[in-house]
């Protein structure tokens, strides 16, 4: 379970609680309310109404009424109960066939009452999430009996710090969330315990950025030069109140002699492209050179050609280097690269192969930085000395998330839209009604359009029920638009076939493109106008907005038709989100409340600790506080060596012993 040592055990927090100080007799509880009872087991009995239905019955006797915990499909509740023992039911109460009963009630079993006063009633009793070879009752009374021992530990927090932000003393706190006296003491520990894994985490990144950007001497670019002057006088549009705030934080970053670490959030069709190249003429007018690393060879080669004419126009040289550069064109690029002729550099990973060096790296964006690792991002960095660092994501997300991830960079938005006259509607059509998608992509190519068909799939399995892009392309093609020209493309393609398709659809020659979450990020072809999407409830918020993104970017407003049947509350929800609003943070906030913060936490924390209370979804504003109060303490005390922060410099190192050394030399 991940209990070490005596201060994990004391950290294994409940995950929930049984009040025994308000336990109703069974007479007296009322049916639709939300309960706790305690009982003896008078009877268990196992129902088998049809083959595939058990239903186990517990019914437990007070001396004032009878109710019964009922299971559906878990006979192995019965094996944990025996007539007599003492146990509590808490849950929703309904009445059914005369009894009044809670179905799949969460059920303890109570010791007796000479175990003491840790669950005698008239107190709150903690639940620990436990294992079959470990009870409940026994690591309740392992937990108390550590935290009568070791709850005297000194607080990390200073004084001064823990009275401005009004939080509960460390041994008081801990001891109050393993055994509280009242209700609303639980939540004044969890604050500040949630507090304290909050304010450790935005040390930890504050102190990195620290070392990264503040100790460190970079280019000094310059802003305003020939290259950037070209560039600003050949765009035929004018920047967006966002873009033009993004790029001079964006600059001002790169004026400073310290390195920039920044992060670029664009909603879809904001224009982080254009930032990018801004970024990157600034640092020819230095003389120095750029690299822009994205995760696939689709989106680099797609960048090179959006990016590559506005350097032109420029006059800033650059060049493609991919998995799939044939090996005497990388060798050109390679030696052009290190001599500096070369000014930008596009790319994929194979921008991290030994072979690549540089005569003078001054800047590095990492677009869609959650497909690569840290270690791959600073790997990029490295090729240059104290190299500014841009990462940029097209994946809204809120802001409390994104202090959590990305503490240690500073943060730009993108909202506006620049093409505001196209836009583009969204539509839920059931299964059934497939047909008015195809009629909207027969119309849009008639008039000279494309069109998408995203499938979850590439293949067919048994495991799920869901189209498969290589099934559906041969059906359309042969049922549905024979008169249509249809393209394939799917992640499992070969690189090579997978640029031959894109350029294929881009330049027109097909018409409908049946295609997987492969074209989610950064694929622009302006002239596709509808998108149908198969088993629209199989993707979450964001990823449905990702992939709505790809029509209406040009002269033409685009529509989405969702192919769902929604059967859930949750999918329900997400089908009238994505329809209700195309503001890609809101959906985002609501993705999030939805889908929950755990999986994102653990797919993108690279072996950080998680976050045991504290919530991106609940705490906003205690990440907020928690941020400035960190980031203020090490603008004072960059190393945590004051004597009123040598505590402090214990606990983040305790926490952070894997990554803390580097992070804190000096």
């Amino acid at each position: 379970m991940g209990v070490n040592t005596v201060g994990d055990l004391i950290r294994h927090y409940p995950m929930r609680y049984l009040d025994l100080s308000t336990v109703a007799s069974l007479r007296e509880v009322k049916v639709g309310a939300e309960v706790t009872v305690v009982g003896r087991v008078h009877e268990i009995r196992i129902k088998k109404p049809r083959p595939r239905l058990t239903i186990t019955e517990i019914g437990i006797v007070d001396g004032t009424g009878v109710l019964l915990g009922v299971w559906f499909n878990q006979p192995y509740v019965e094996r944990r109960f025996a007539p007599g023992d003492r146990v509590a039911f808490a849950g929703k109460v309904e009445l059914d066939y005369g009894f009044k009963q809670i179905k799949t009630p969460f059920v303890e079993k109570l010791p007796t009452e000479q175990d003491g006063v840790i669950t005698s009633l008239g107190r709150i009793l903690p639940v620990h999430r436990a294992t079959e070879a470990l009870s409940t009752n026994w690591l309740r009374r392992l937990v108390a009996a550590a935290v009568d021992d070791y709850c005297g530990i000194p607080d990390h927090l200073p004084s001064a710090l823990r009275e401005a932000r009004c939080l509960m003393p460390l041994g008081s706190a801990l001891r109050e969330i393993q055994f509280p006296e009242h209700l609303a003491s639980i939540t004044e520990a969890r604050t500040r315990l949630a507090y304290d894994e909050i304010l450790l985490l935005q040390l930890y990144t504050a102190i990195r950025r620290h070392a990264l950007t503040r100790e460190r001497t970079g280019t000094a670019h310059i802003v305003g030069g020939p290259h950037l002057r070209a560039l600003e006088a050949a765009l035929p549009f004018t920047l967006t109140k966002d873009q033009a705030r993004a790029i001079a934080e964006i600059h001002d970053d790169m004026v400073s002699p310290h390195p920039m670490n920044r992060l670029l959030l664009g909603d879809v069709g904001t224009g982080k492209t254009l930032v990018a190249a801004h970024a990157l003429v600034a640092s020819a007018d230095t003389g120095a050179q750029s690299a822009m690393m994205a995760p696939t060879e689709v989106l680099a080669t797609q960048y090179a050609s959006a990016i590559g004419p506005l350097l032109d126009s420029s006059g800033v040289s650059w060049g493609l280097l991919t998995g799939s550069t044939p090996a005497a064109k990388k060798r050109e690029i390679l030696g052009r690269v290190a001599e500096g002729a070369v000014q930008v550099l596009f790319g994929t990973h194979a921008l991290l192969e030994e072979s690549v060096v540089f005569d003078r790296l001054s800047l590095a964006i990492v677009d869609e930085q959650h497909r690569f690792g840290v270690n791959q991002r600073l790997g990029l960095r490295e090729k240059g000395t104290a190299t500014d660092l841009l990462v940029m994501t097209a994946t809204p997300i809120p802001r409390s998330l994104a202090l959590t991830l990305y503490g240690d960079l500073e943060t730009s938005y993108l909202r506006i839209r620049p093409n505001a006259c196209s836009g583009v509607t969204t539509a839920l059509v059931r299964p059934r009604e497939r047909q008015k998608a195809y009629d909207a992509i027969r119309t849009a190519v008639r008039e000279g359009r494309q069109a998408y068909v995203v499938c979850a799939l590439v293949e067919e399995s048994e495991a799920a029920e869901a189209k498969a892009a290589k099934v559906e392309v041969e059906r359309l093609r042969s049922q549905v638009f024979p008169e249509l020209r249809i393209g394939l493309l799917t992640g499992r393609m070969r690189s090579s076939d997978k640029l031959k398709t894109m350029h294929e659809f881009r330049s027109g020659e097909i018409d409908v493109l049946v295609a997987t979450t492969v074209i989610e990020v950064g694929v622009d072809v302006p002239n596709a106008t509808v998108m149908m999407v198969e088993d629209a409830d199989r993707f979450g918020l964001a990823q449905l907005h990702q992939l709505r993104g790809r029509v209406g970017r040009g002269a033409y407003s685009g529509c989405v038709y969702l192919v769902a049947d929604p059967r859930n509350q949750d999918s329900q929800e997400r089908m009238n989100a994505i329809m209700a609003t195309e503001d890609g943070f809101e959906l985002a906030e609501l993705d999030l409340k939805l889908r929950g913060e755990g999986h994102i936490l653990g797919d993108q924390q690279h072996g950080l600790p998680a976050l045991k209370l504290a919530s991106v979804i609940a705490d906003g504003e205690l990440i907020e506080q928690a941020r400035a109060d960190a980031r203020a303490i090490v603008e004072k005390d960059p190393h945590l060596v004051l004597p009123a922060h040598a505590p402090l410099r214990e606990e983040v190192r305790r926490v952070f012993s894997s990554a803390w050394e580097w992070v804190s030399s000096g």
